[in-house]
């Protein structure tokens, strides 16, 4: 290599200190990304950014396209409906038609500025409706616990690593039966892990919600990207795994951010199922004078966070859902990518003595896509993550994603093709 260990190793430590990282264990994604852009910067060794989930491919054609002609049509004047521009919530719907297969009517479709916002708005509508705790099945992505932890609301998790199955219902349910749940989050795909429920866990998931009145969050960032299923067919199975298949509270958030590479423009979509938009909660009666979810979602909570989402977005938003509807936009193909990347990627990290973490789904081996999660005998994933910090190249520990297994998660995304084989050199030092 073209710099030496030992001079790399103290300028990380430095950067290190100055961030105030007492514990790697617990540093955030954007510390470990500003940790290695100054080490980078100072020693002039370009590193190997595999901490961060930032597309790493160009944005989808059709949203340019229509968000240009937003802005030279005056659009950018005038302030977005909160609820959202007719025709996004529209494509939204048919979006979800095609590519889900379950019917939520236009009005529960609603913008915000990234799924990020998305989870914001769904905390706390639905802890102020029931008055409980975000069960988080975990892994998950950490930002969400801080969200939980910015608006003074308690939270609890599991990690699904030792749950799969039938053992799912006692776990889940040991938690719902005390009447202390609101809402449920997960992603699926997964963020890290990239395990994928299967339709007898997103059952079981949706009937004990039902049960016992619990709003079930899906979050779809990484939407329809198990690349070991043709999910590509708009309007024909099979679908993207739901579980509004099994339960009529619920809210989907589909972004932008992955599935179309529009992440700089924050847009994504709430879907809240029919019978959740109308239902009206006692506890938000009296908070607001309105206690109908929707309402709340739309007119107070996302009205005070940002008094809607970029108007210009919208219009993005609503040609990439609606090409790719229309069968004359395949996202699907184009996201692959990060599937041929991790392939690749598992294949370096295997060869020099790494192992994964989650390994299958049920048995079945994991799809590639665009996380995958690692080890290495011998050490935790801060000792881990520090040391490959050491060899330029930066991850993510999994302790900050609510996972009690030691390792690290990958991200495909960002690496460049040349680096791949830095990457299988460095590693030889481990």
């Amino acid at each position: 290599m073209e710099f030496t260990k030992n001079t790399l190793r103290d300028i990380v430590d430095s950067a290190i200190r100055r961030y105030g990282i007492k514990d790697f264990a617990t540093a955030t994604i954007r510390e470990i990304v500003g940790v290695a852009a100054e080490a980078e910067k100072e020693s002039g060794v370009e590193f190997i950014k595999l901490e961060m989930g930032v597309p790493g491919l160009p944005p989808a054609e059709p949203g340019i396209r229509a968000q240009i002609k937003a802005i030279e049509d005056g659009i950018p004047q005038l302030y977005p409906v909160i609820t959202g521009a007719p025709i996004l919530k529209s494509e939204a719907s048919r979006f979800v038609k095609a590519f889900i297969g379950v019917d939520i009517a236009p009005e529960g479709c609603i913008p915000v500025c990234g799924s990020m916002q998305g989870t914001y708005a769904s905390f706390v509508t639905a802890s102020q409706a029931n008055g409980g705790k975000i069960l988080f099945i975990d892994p998950g992505f950490p930002v969400q616990k801080m969200q939980c932890r910015v608006m003074g609301v308690d939270y609890e998790t599991f990690d699904i690593y030792d749950y799969r199955g039938e053992k799912l219902h006692a776990k889940l349910e040991s938690y719902l039966k005390t009447g202390e749940i609101a809402a449920i989050i997960y992603s699926n795909p997964n963020n890290p892990s990239w395990v994928c429920l299967t339709e007898d866990e997103l059952r079981t998931i949706g009937t004990l919600a039902k049960q016992y009145d619990v709003v079930v969050l899906e979050d779809l960032a990484y939407f329809a990207m198990d690349f070991r299923k043709d999910l590509s067919t708009p309007f024909q199975p099979p679908y993207q795994p739901t579980v509004a298949r099994y339960c009529d509270k619920y809210v989907l958030l589909i972004s932008g951010s992955k599935a179309f590479s529009y992440a700089g423009e924050r847009i994504a979509v709430a879907c809240i199922s029919d019978k959740l938009f109308h239902c009206e909660y006692p506890a938000l009666t009296e908070r607001y004078g309105n206690g109908e979810f929707g309402a709340v979602y739309a007119h107070r909570v996302l009205y005070t966070l940002s008094s809607g989402t970029s108007h210009s977005a919208q219009y993005a938003m609503a040609a990439m859902m609606k090409a790719a509807s229309d069968g004359e936009y395949d996202f699907r193909s184009e996201v692959a990518e990060y599937g041929r990347r991790a392939g690749k990627l598992k294949e370096i990290f295997l060869r020099h003595g790494f192992n994964l973490v989650y390994d299958k789904d049920m048995g079945e081996p994991l799809a590639d896509g665009f996380y995958f999660t690692i080890t290495y005998p011998g050490k935790t994933g801060a000792e881990l993550a520090r040391d490959l910090l050491y060899l330029g190249i930066s991850t993510l520990p999994l302790d900050t994603t609510g996972s009690h297994q030691q390792g690290l998660r990958i991200c495909t995304s960002f690496i460049k093709d040349h680096q791949i084989a830095a990457l299988d050199e460095r590693l030889r030092e481990i």
